[in-house]
């Protein structure tokens, strides 16, 4: 095999950055998860993976910031083919079910949950599996329900394990339009069903429904939401973004998981995702967060990037964007492991 050369273009046909690192031997795994079966608005995440793989191979391979990510190994896994299928059978259901949402379709409800159960339980396996094998594991999907898996497996190997959560919206919404494993429910179901996640600290969420907020409200600090429109108001008095994170991350335990909705950045970087919404976070911005999480002394011990779309006209804009960050985010994890 040619040896690497990290300044020199990717080829066409190459993997992940352009690296060809087989998975066996790569630090980072990363697991693609072309799900979106109950998104509500928009759609297209279910090619996120594709499109971010595409748009890798333009990413130069030093960072400024985080050193040479790539000298580690950095392995994507093949798409699993059923996968694709329980997504398209369960699309087909939602689309059914939102068309005539009478009793009639109750099986086909239950069809959806066992679907995504089945999608689950396929993350959570794979994830728990290189996990065994002592690597770095991130997902990359596919709408925002495709993290459950992923985190379930890391709270299992991490006990008292915090979740660093970037989001336009709180997703905790219960079951929302009826279905158990909704995109807009990930986060519910994390702090119901996952006990050994002993926190969960939102940042730029600025789209919630009042349930939501009272549900924050009640959960007596272990979710702590980081609402856009007031961090706005408060830089606007002239409190700094670096004091903000410091209080983000203050009640943090000290292993993380980042579960990053692409949404949590301001539009204008990710304009085809499902579920827009103005505001958000500039790149900087969300880089500062974790390499303030990083200097605190705190480890990235696994993480998620969700809800990517490419645009219909072929434009890499949103994978273009999508692929640098998830590049942050594997360099910033490996330089938590040894600080």
């Amino acid at each position: 095999m040619k040896p690497l050369d990290p300044n020199a273009a990717a080829a066409p046909d190459s993997g992940i950055f352009g690296l060809s690192d087989p998975p066996e031997d790569a630090r980072v795994v990363l697991v693609p998860v072309p799900w979106e079966a109950t998104t509500s608005y928009g759609g297209g995440t279910v090619d996120g993976p594709r499109a971010i793989l595409q748009a890798s191979r333009q990413v130069d391979l030093f960072d400024i910031e985080t050193g040479r990510p790539y000298v580690a190994g950095i392995a994507l896994l093949p798409e699993l083919a059923d996968v694709r299928r329980w997504n398209d059978a369960a699309q087909h259901a939602v689309r059914t079910i939102l068309a005539d949402d009478s009793a009639a379709n109750a099986d086909l409800r239950t069809q959806v949950d066992e679907l995504s159960e089945r999608m689950n339980a396929h993350v959570q396996s794979t994830v728990q599996r290189w996990l065994d094998a002592g690597k770095l594991v991130g997902v990359v999907g596919g709408d925002h329900s495709v993290a459950f898996g992923a985190i379930a497996a890391h709270a299992a190997r991490y006990p008292g394990l915090g979740i660093l959560h970037f989001d336009a919206h709180a997703d905790l919404r219960r079951a929302y339009s009826g279905f158990e494993w909704s995109h807009a429910s990930i986060m519910e179901n994390v702090v119901r069903r996952v006990p050994a996640v002993s926190k969960l600290v939102q940042v730029g969420i600025r789209d919630l429904c009042e349930e939501e907020h009272e549900r924050i409200a009640a959960s007596l600090g272990r979710v702590r939401t980081f609402y856009d429109a007031e961090l706005a108001r408060e830089r606007f008095g002239g409190v700094s973004w670096a004091q903000q994170v410091e209080r983000m991350l203050e009640d943090l335990p000290r292993e993380i998981y980042v579960s990053f909705d692409i949404d949590g950045l301001d539009p204008v970087l990710c304009p085809h995702t499902g579920t827009p919404v103005p505001g958000g976070l500039s790149f900087q911005e969300a880089c500062y967060v974790l390499s303030a999480l990083v200097a605190s002394g705190r480890r990235i011990v696994g993480f998620d990037l969700v809800e990517v779309a490419p645009a219909a006209d072929g434009s890499e804009w949103d994978g273009n964007v999508a692929a640098r960050l998830l590049y942050k985010l594997i360099g910033w994890a490996l330089r938590s492991q040894n600080p």
